[in-house]
């Protein structure tokens, strides 16, 4: 895991069209260690993310040119930093939203900037592999670096965002058999108690199964085991 000297040099990109909020979330990161860097367009956001790597990028819903949806769609289509969407409507569409698009968590405003700060703490801690010998998690041809959190299929890497990744990680170590729903919000989000998770965990599995629905060509791979949980299905050796 990433350890607290590790926390202290990760580069955080906030991204916000208010100077009040960047500055409050820029203050929130930099009194826990973190290094800023700031943006209040999408379309800027989006030229520094191309030139710079960020250990995390804190994105608003609502921006002046394009939504911070799309930017997190576009962001997502060519890295797999992690992302935490800022909204101030609080509605469970935009939070949906949000997730579908690829962002790891989200908080909605207002918010304390210590929560939010642990947040940022808590996902890079989960995204950041620890330094040992690989473990390999294997489904017929489908096989997961634990440490790495890295994805492939027929030795095709698989790009997933980090909260995919968790959950698949969750889904393969019992493959064919039913992981019930608080604990995969457990070991995902780190709680069974989040608001509206069983909807947010039904739309991440959604995002999921039709990932690697695309990589490999397998359907069903992901089932709804009604009132129980979800069941990653044993894929047939070759």
């Amino acid at each position: 895991m990433m350890d607290n000297e590790a926390l202290n040099t990760a580069r955080v990109l906030v991204v916000d069209d208010e100077p009040q909020m960047r500055s409050i979330v820029t203050f929130a990161m930099e009194t826990k260690g973190f290094h800023t860097a700031t943006a209040s367009s999408a379309a800027a956001a989006w030229t520094m993310v191309c030139q710079e790597k960020f250990a995390l990028i804190i994105l608003d819903l609502m921006l002046p040119d394009y939504s911070g949806v799309e930017l997190c769609r576009r962001i997502r289509s060519r890295m797999d930093t992690p992302i935490i969407m800022l909204t101030a409507l609080g509605e469970e569409e935009d939070r949906v939203q949000g997730l579908e698009a690829g962002a790891d968590d989200y908080v909605t405003k207002p918010f304390s900037p210590r929560e939010l700060a642990l947040r940022a703490s808590a996902v890079l801690r989960r995204f950041s592999p620890e330094a040992h010998t690989p473990e390999i998690l294997e489904n017929g041809e489908l096989r997961m670096d634990v440490s790495a959190l890295e994805l492939t299929y027929r030795n095709q890497r698989i790009p997933l965002s980090e909260i995919e990744s968790r959950l698949c990680l969750a889904l393969l170590r019992r493959a064919g058999e039913v992981v019930p729903t608080r604990v995969l919000l457990n070991e995902v989000w780190e709680s069974a108690q989040i608001p509206g998770g069983k909807e947010i965990l039904k739309t991440t599995v959604y995002r999921l199964r039709k990932i690697l629905n695309q990589a490999t060509g397998l359907d069903d791979l992901i089932r709804n085991v009604r009132y129980r949980g979800y069941l990653m299905r044993e894929i047939s050796p070759r």
